[in-house]
This record gives structure tokens, C-alpha cells and sequence, in this order.
């Protein structure tokens, strides 16, 4: 089967497994292959995490791989592909274990990551390639899945299924009131995540501006040591719903926000899939490929300085998206850097929003 296609496909597989954000950024490829296929069977492989938010997805099947069972997943997985056979797998993970996952979706098109970009041997494990694209962005990196395909028309849409229950769950917790500035401090990489006390200066700084700060975050114990710093420091207590929400609950306390200030990190990406501003603070990982998709002018970056301080090169004389782990980096962005662009963006939002 050539590619571009001539015809839509009956049958596509799309085989991402994790993290939320990634996830999240891989809805618009859906619903780009759902408007212009819209006779295409879509199936997902996907984390069993990530799967509760985005499995009430209309038009998609969700087949579940649970890396918790470890080797069983594997067995799991083939009982539910067993007398299956698609016409493209969109192999859009590269790591070993998606790719050993991939080994058992029969497909004609095994369509993968350009050879740059097919990290862990994933080029292996695929018959086709998207065209290779530097310095790209993850989302549109996944979109390139369409192009190869003969999509050329992007459709920038996310649209996760809120539960009613979800919506109840933050009226109890956020009544109406003032504008909500919602801080998820910690990214699944320590490294990424920037200084307690300055969260609770940012926060004191946005209650005086007459917000409400909401705190979220999961139920590791770090998180909630985040949680409770920032509390402790805060001259005004804010609402702490760290370790209290499943994703469907976050999406919706993301998308009563104003405005969400965090790291590079899940939550970022689920307050762009539901159009609220983030601020991003970006020191450890390159923003031109991780920050939040529809906020580019929000990010805060002290990222070329800290690869200068690491390496001794600028950014665009390394690999595309090089990180900086060392202690302290994300120490380089100021707090009054971090109150100047919430100021920044409530005027936008107080300009585009009065009559």
C-alpha cells in the first residue's frame, strides 16, 4: 500500500501509550483522521491511565495496555487484536516497550517516526516513515502522521468529554466567584519543576489581584509536599486539591481557570485542550518542541541560558530538544518574571472580554 493513500483506509491503528500530555497532543491527529475519514475505523492503544481520560472519545474503540501487568499486557493485548488486521498502524511511541506492543498489531502500513526521530530503535519495528521535520513541536509532529497519509488539512481540536460529574465536582469545590489562577507545580520530572516559595509568591500576587488560587496535582508524596510548601508560604490559604482529583476532575478544574501556571507537564497540555492560557515555565526542556500548543506567547524560558551554562553551545548547535537536569536550573526564572505575565495576560483577558 503506497503512501500518500489513493482511498481512506478501512481500518487504523493508532498505538500511543502514555503520558497524559502526550495523549493529549495526540487528540488533534484524531480529529484530523476523523474529518476527513469519517468512514475510517479508529483504534487506540493506550495506557490504562491515560485511557480514563480520553476513553469516552465518540467514534474511537480504546484497546487497553496495562504496563502494570508487565509481561501479561503483551498477552492481554494480543487477545484483544486476535483475528484483527488494519490497514495502517500509526506507531507514534518511541520507546521499546511500544515498539515489542507494535509487533503484535497486524497492519500493511507499520508507519513510524522519521529515522531522526525513531529513538529506541523504533525505525525497526516500521515499513514507513513520516517526512523528517526539525525543531518541530510534539503535536505537530503527530499531525506529520496525517501528511504522510494525504491529509493536508489540520483540524486543531480536542474536545475531552467532561462528565457531568466531573462539572459537580468543581461546584463543590470552586463555587462562582473571582477569576480562578490555577497552580499545578509539579511535572512527573522533578527536574522540570520550579521553587515552592515562589509559586506562593506568585499566588499571593494573584490574590491581590483579586484571584483565587487552586492548587493541582496527583497523589505522589512529592506533589503533596509541593502542595503543603506552597500553603505554608502563602499569606492567603488557597484551595488545595492536590491528590484529590482523577484526570476528568482536573480537566474540568483546568478549564473553570482563567489562567494555569505550571511546568512542562501534563496538566499544561490539558489547560491547552480546553483554550485556558498557560503560563509555562520552561528552563529544563526546550519550549519550541514541549510548551503548552496555543500559549507560545505565555512561556516563560531561561532555557537557551541554561544549555549555554551546561553545554557551552546555544540550543541550536545541539540535538533538537536536549535537556539541562542539573539542581537549580529552573531557579533562573524570577518570580517577578512570572508576576509581570500574569499581569500580561489578565489584561489581554480583561481587553478581549469588556465591551
Amino acid at each position: 500500500m503506497a503512501l500518500p493513500l489513493a482511498f481512506p483506509p478501512r481500518r487504523v491503528c493508532l498505538l500511543r501509550l502514555s503520558a497524559v500530555g502526550d495523549v493529549s497532543h495526540a487528540l488533534p491527529l484524531v480529529r484530523t483522521l476523523q474529518a476527513a475519514w469519517p468512514e475510517t475505523a479508529i483504534t487506540w492503544i493506550i495506557g490504562r491511565a491515560e485511557h480514563t481520560l480520553v476513553g469516552d472519545v465518540p467514534g474511537v474503540e480504546f484497546i487497553i495496555f496495562d504496563k502494570a501487568r508487565r509481561w501479561r499486557a503483551y498477552a492481554d493485548l494480543a487477545r484483544g487484536l486476535r483475528g484483527r488486521r488494519f490497514d495502517v498502524l500509526l506507531h507514534m511511541q518511541h520507546s521499546l516497550r511500544a515498539s515489542l506492543a507494535s509487533l503484535l498489531v497486524r497492519a500493511d502500513v507499520r508507519l513510524g517516526f522519521d529515522r531522526a526521530r525513531a529513538k529506541d530503535l523504533q525505525w525497526l519495528f516500521t515499513n514507513a516513515r513520516i517526512a523528517p521535520r526539525p525543531n518541530q513541536h510534539v503535536v505537530d509532529s503527530f499531525l506529520g502522521f496525517a501528511e504522510t497519509l494525504g491529509i493536508q488539512e489540520r483540524v486543531l481540536r480536542w474536545d475531552i468529554p467532561i462528565p457531568e460529574a466531573a462539572h459537580h465536582f468543581v461546584d463543590e469545590h470552586l463555587p462562582p466567584g473571582a477569576p480562578i489562577l490555577v497552580v499545578s507545580p509539579c511535572s512527573s520530572m522533578a527536574y522540570r519543576n520550579w521553587v515552592a516559595e515562589r509559586y506562593a509568591a506568585v499566588a499571593d500576587h494573584a490574590v491581590a489581584r483579586g484571584m483565587r488560587v487552586v492548587l493541582t496535582g496527583g497523589k505522589s508524596a512529592l506533589e503533596r509536599e509541593y502542595g503543603e510548601a506552597i500553603t505554608r508560604h502563602m499569606h492567603t490559604a488557597p484551595v488545595n486539591l492536590i491528590g484529590r482529583t482523577s484526570l476528568k476532575e482536573l480537566t474540568a478544574v483546568l478549564a473553570r481557570a482563567a489562567v494555569v501556571l505550571a511546568p512542562d507537564s501534563g496538566p499544561a497540555h490539558l489547560a491547552t485542550a480546553v483554550g485556558v492560557p498557560v503560563i509555562g515555565l520552561y528552563a529544563t526542556t526546550n519550549p519550541a518542541r514541549a510548551q503548552p500548543y496555543l500559549s507560545g506567547p505565555w512561556v516563560i524560558s531561561r532555557y537557551e541560558e541554561a544549555v549555554v551554562a551546561k553545554y557551552g553551545k546555544p540550543a541550536d548547535q545541539l540535538p533538537f530538544g536536549i535537556r539541562v537536569r542539573d539542581p537549580g536550573t529552573m531557579e533562573r526564572i524570577s518570580v517577578a518574571e512570572v508576576n509581570a505575565m500574569l499581569d500580561r495576560v489578565l489584561a489581554q483577558h480583561h481587553s478581549t472580554t469588556t465591551p
